[in-house]
């Protein structure tokens, strides 16, 4: 799914004398170019939702891994960290109507038409690198192709928030796109559009996985399919309490 958040500088140190904290700071996307990328979703939501209305888009291993990811979840409660149109957390219900399933997105659009679903116990608007949730609420976090728009280099934003969020034994599934490179993005569900979007390795989101206290207990990379442009990824990981103490994203 082409969705998420701006692209975080990532600076480790201390504050306030305290434990080590991952620090999120704006890099190749600024304020300007964050609300631009928001407006852009927000302009692209209607045919967005028209053209991916439901699963029907992924391969069978794909949703394999999302099945895999609740079999592993503690518990109920679901976040779908750049839910788009809701498409995902109305495959989630599906599996087990007894979920609850929260959506956030940084398109208020997005947000508007996933609340139009019924699935979602609750979204809201939000930036993956600042979630607007409190710690240890949720027992998965599911990132579906939403970190498209950060770096290889700065996905410890992002997947420290998804480990702010977990509590003890929660479990964070991320899909991408496979691979190396950054391409620019001029049309998208019917629009001209301007964005950058990045591909990542299996071996880069693990490292970084690892970095915020996330063991991979999963991970998969497949073969783009004739209707891909690109190979596929994903990688479940595990808050391993306390591997990395103090840590918080900010």
């Amino acid at each position: 799914m082409v969705n998420g958040s701006g692209a975080a500088l990532i600076r480790p140190g201390t504050v306030g004398g305290g434990p080590t904290r991952f620090c999120a700071y704006p890099a190749d996307m600024d304020d300007i170019e964050r609300a631009a990328l928001r407006t852009t979703y927000d302009v692209v939501a209607e045919s967005y939702a028209n053209l991916l209305p439901d699963c029907s888009f992924e391969a069978d291993v794909d949703i394999a891994m999302i099945d895999h990811f609740i079999e592993l979840a503690p518990g109920r409660r679901i976040l779908d960290a750049g839910c788009g149109a809701g498409r995902i957390v109305s495959h989630l219900k599906s599996l087990n109507p007894e979920l609850r399933v929260s959506g956030v997105d940084l398109s208020e659009e997005m947000v508007r038409r996933t609340l139009a679903r019924g699935a979602a116990d609750d979204v809201v608007q939000g930036d993956l690198s600042r979630l607007p949730h409190t710690d240890g609420r949720f027992d998965g976090v599911l990132a579906w192709y939403s970190i498209i728009h950060f770096s290889p280099d700065d996905l410890i934003g992002p997947l420290a928030e998804f480990r702010r969020v977990l509590r003890p034994g929660g479990v964070v599934l991320v899909a991408f796109q496979a691979g190396t490179g950054r391409r620019n993005i001029t049309r998208a569900y019917g629009h001209d559009v301007d964005m950058t979007a990045f591909r990542h390795s299996a071996e880069d989101v693990v490292e970084a996985m690892r970095a915020v206290g996330l063991e991979t207990v999963a991970r998969l990379e497949r073969a783009a399919r004739p209707v891909d442009a690109h190979p596929q990824g994903f990688v479940v990981g595990r808050r391993s309490d306390d591997s990395v103490a103090g840590v918080s994203s900010v």
